[in-house]
């Protein structure tokens, strides 16, 4: 993958929480707040709990942090997938958001 690819793909992925969260607070009222600067997007929750996801520009990674932990995510070509195998980003992320935030909330990688 070439940086622009990257990058590309990197954008569409941190666009596609922010929206996910938009779309969560306005349908089970989650009360998310997605801050985001630059690479990276906070989640706070209504506990003050957060999830935390920044692009890793020259390792080509997404990273993850929450309460369960820090994971690593490279692109395979179709989702981002963890690099010590522990599953895709965005059915982690619905689990570590629902598992920190009490709800359960499903992220999702592309809104239609």
């Amino acid at each position: 993958m070439t940086d622009l690819e990257y990058l590309d793909k990197a954008e569409q992925l941190l666009m596609a929480v922010e929206q996910s969260c938009d779309r969560l607070n306005d349908d089970v009222d989650a009360d998310i707040d997605a801050q985001r600067v630059g690479g990276m997007v906070t989640l706070v929750f209504a506990n003050r709990s957060q999830i935390v996801i920044n692009q890793q520009k020259p390792l080509h990674e997404i990273w993850l942090a929450a309460k369960a932990g820090g994971f690593h995510y490279k692109f395979d070509g179709t989702h981002w997938q963890d690099t010590k195998g522990s599953g895709e980003f965005f059915a982690n992320l619905s689990r570590f958001a629902s598992e920190q935030s009490g709800l359960s909330l499903n992220f999702v990688a592309k809104l239609a």
